[in-house]
């Protein structure tokens, strides 16, 4: 049996307001700017640094655009189309989003943010919906991991061993084409290194450049090799 590979940002920075900065008069501001509550707008660092300051771990947090490009990235690559990619959101705060394949993320970042406030306050899209194409549950990575028995994990990681990205979309080709279940994770956050608890999870730690790079380019890079590796581009 050949699985797809299975591909999950880590550590995002994708949440609602917390309730400790609600009341900062930056997110009041903007708040009010879109005729919405502080608690159902998303956390953005571009709008609300001042009082991020005030949160702990604030520099991996407030980063919806860091999913948006990776969305709109892996879901309209050929790796997805050829329907050998599942792809995932894991947030700071352990929600992990489910999407489906065939979602189409909105091009526009203004209507992205509006999906995503949607999502994480009422679950999944669209709101009614008995299969929603996203989804939302609450749960560690390293219990998602758990629960999917998956044979490989690999981490993306500037210290880790060195592969191209050719190279190592020819090792994760192998293990798919031999029967084994494999996870990548990549980064979803700007600044600092993987938790303790995502480190642990890792069966090998990879990496593809010597120092770091924005999530999006490791997953662009990541995913090409994939789709070289399967000679998608030749059939």
């Amino acid at each position: 049996m050949i699985y797809p590979i299975h591909i999950i940002l880590a550590e995002s920075g994708l949440e609602l307001i917390p309730k400790e900065i609600q009341s900062h008069i930056s997110v009041v501001k903007s708040a009010k700017r879109r005729g919405k509550s502080p608690c159902d707008i998303l956390l953005d660092i571009s709008l609300h640094y001042k009082a991020m300051r005030l949160l702990p771990k604030w520099y991996k947090r407030g980063r919806p655009d860091i999913v948006h490009i990776s969305l709109l990235l892996a879901l309209s690559s050929p790796l997805n189309k050829a329907g050998l990619l599942r792809f995932y959101i894991h947030t700071l705060n352990d929600v992990i989003i489910y999407i489906e394949p065939e979602t189409r993320i909105p091009k526009n970042y203004n209507r992205f943010i509006g999906l995503m406030e949607q999502l994480l306050k009422i679950g999944k899209v669209p709101p009614n919906s008995d299969r929603p194409l996203i989804s939302i549950e609450n749960k560690s990575l390293k219990q998602f991991i758990y629960e999917n028995n998956f044979n490989e994990v690999i981490l993306m990681h500037e210290k880790g061993v060195k592969y191209t990205p050719n190279s190592l979309g020819n090792l994760i080709a192998n293990l798919i084409n031999n029967g084994k279940k494999v996870c990548i994770v990549i980064g979803g956050f700007q600044h600092g290194d993987f938790e303790e608890s995502t480190l642990s999870i890792a069966t090998k730690k990879v990496s593809i450049y010597p120092k770091s790079l924005e999530t999006w380019i490791v997953l662009s890079r990541v995913i090409e090799g994939i789709e070289n590796a399967f000679n998608l581009f030749n059939n």
